[in-house]
């Protein structure tokens, strides 16, 4: 068992890209695409294996080698989570058990692997006014918000609100409070199987929001958070186990 993640975290960064070609006003701020932005950031925080996929691609960029060799998969999706290939969503699920972390950002609320991971809806409150929002540390110490302080403020951006239809966090980390006295939990942390899944709210298309220093540094803290921890787990039908516990039962 290993207690720290891999030395050198391989990183795919998915988004549907149909914002970025379809509305000029989102190619304005992102004329590289969302996902290239993201994997910049995380590039510049040091991370040295980042990728990207597109939902367009063939399998959407995510075939079962490319998965099997990902260690986290960070996912931006909205306009498109229908045309998401239910048998990739499988696939994410099982490397997501047996150990592959998970980022959601944003509108991967509604995401196929995030609502599929969390068994529940994922429905929320919404507003897209861009204003003001202060995302709030609640579990300082926490490595998700490392670099941030007390938290920050973003400009603009969509208004999320509660009630959040998940399940409660094993870890909550950010809440954030709008201009409009809404307040959202904008930070969240699970495990499933042997692997962490992270959700972090800011990030509408419409407002430079990844461009923003702070933002770009959680999604970098949540990607090392989120690494593997363990030997991956294997899937015995009724459960899933270490390959040290199912060879200690092989020997009785």
């Amino acid at each position: 068992m290993t207690t720290s993640p891999p030395a050198r975290l391989r990183v795919v960064v998915w988004n549907e890209n149909v914002h970025e070609r379809s509305r000029p006003e989102v190619a304005r701020i992102y004329p590289e695409g969302l996902h290239r932005c993201i994997a910049a950031a995380l590039t510049e925080a040091g991370l040295a294996d980042v990728s990207t996929a597109t939902l367009d691609e063939p399998e959407h960029g995510l075939a079962a080698e490319r998965l099997d060799a990902t260690d986290v998969l960070v996912w931006w999706g909205h306009a498109a989570h229908d045309r998401v290939n239910d048998a990739v969503v499988d696939r994410v699920q099982r490397r997501v058990l047996e150990g592959m972390g998970f980022v959601a950002l944003h509108s991967a609320h509604e995401s196929k692997p995030f609502r599929r991971l969390l068994g529940t809806p994922c429905t929320l409150r919404w507003r897209e006014d861009g204003a003001a929002e202060r995302v709030w540390v609640v579990q300082p110490g926490h490595p998700l918000a490392e670099g941030v302080g007390d938290g920050f403020w973003i400009d603009q951006e969509e208004m999320y609100g509660e009630p959040f239809a998940i399940p409660e966090p094993d870890e909550l980390v950010f809440i954030s409070w709008f201009a409009g006295g809404e307040v959202f939990r904008s930070g969240c942390c699970w495990r499933r199987g042997g692997g962490r899944i992270v959700y972090f709210r800011p990030g509408h298309e419409t407002f430079a929001t990844y461009r923003q220093p702070e933002v770009r540094r959680v999604v970098a803290n949540a990607v090392r958070y989120a690494a593997p921890r363990t030997t991956p787990l294997v899937d015995r039908g009724s459960e899933w186990v270490a390959p040290a516990v199912e060879a200690r039962r092989e020997r009785g």
